[in-house]
């Protein structure tokens, strides 16, 4: 078995993408309705200041047309998945609110929108420890701050991997179907001692005519994040909380306005 490591987007590239909206239970309606009822109750809709949204890190695009389905007028739905993307397009046909863009989230929101401009951002899917640096998430935080109209809401999803897992806890499964199975298995290394954590992807498929098993494997690193980190530089970036809570897998989600 031979296990390649790129960074984050090479991984989806190369290898998750295929796997991921069948990853997250193969139903993107589904998923959409969901998550849309889930920014309702946080309160995320639009408002007299803005009927624009983005969404960063979009996936296959179950958060933007989440929001879409929340009446937002236009929805950017960003990522650097060409597949994705296209998976979103394809789905969205029909919905012109919904406009997938290729971009780094890190750079996305000065180029797209105005200053004060935006009635909702939305970061799920553990996009934040895709990023490269912590800088870059403090950075990102600025920007969201910078994009959202007065009365706008932010939403972060992301995992606190601060505290190493050990034993047969970093093998993690992820879904298992007659014809396919995903496990991530987590490792922490020296190398880059607290800053990151090593993800290995491990998709198990069976051959549609022989019945004969597979195994695909590939590898990526990422942030860890401590949640105190995260709320401090929410803090710095002029964001307010006004809702938080904790899921499984060290999941957090934290729902904020701007500071007045």
């Amino acid at each position: 078995m031979t296990i390649a490591m790129t960074n984050a987007a090479d991984h989806y590239d190369r290898f998750l993408a295929e796997h991921y909206t069948w990853m997250l239970g193969g139903d993107l309606d589904s998923l959409a309705a969901a998550q849309r009822a889930s920014l309702m109750e946080w309160g995320v809709v639009p408002g007299a200041g803005g009927t624009v949204a983005v969404d960063l890190g979009c996936g296959p695009g179950h958060g933007s047309l989440a929001l879409a389905g929340l009446g937002f007028d236009v929805v950017f739905a960003v990522d650097l998945s060409e597949a994705l993307l296209a998976e979103l397009a394809s789905h969205s046909d029909g919905l012109p609110a919904v406009r997938p863009v290729r971009a780094d989230v890190r750079t996305a929101l000065p180029t797209l929108v105005r200053p004060g401009s935006v009635g909702a951002v939305v970061c799920l899917g553990d996009t934040l420890t895709h990023l490269p640096t912590r800088g870059d998430v403090a950075a990102l935080f600025a920007d969201v701050a910078a994009a959202l109209a007065p009365d706008g809401a932010a939403v972060f999803a992301y995992r606190d991997l601060t505290v190493p897992l050990t034993g047969t806890d970093r093998f993690i499964p992820v879904r298992a179907t007659e014809d396919r199975i995903m496990t991530c298995f987590l490792e922490y290394p020296d190398d880059y001692n607290d800053y990151t954590v090593v993800v290995h992807d491990l998709v198990h498929t069976r051959g549609a005519s022989d019945g004969n098993w597979t195994l695909g494997t590939h590898s990526y690193r990422k942030l860890r994040l401590a949640h105190t980190w995260v709320l401090e530089q929410f803090r710095v970036a002029g964001l307010r909380v006004t809702h938080e809570q904790s899921g499984p897998g060290g999941m957090r989600t934290v729902v904020l306005t701007r500071a007045s």
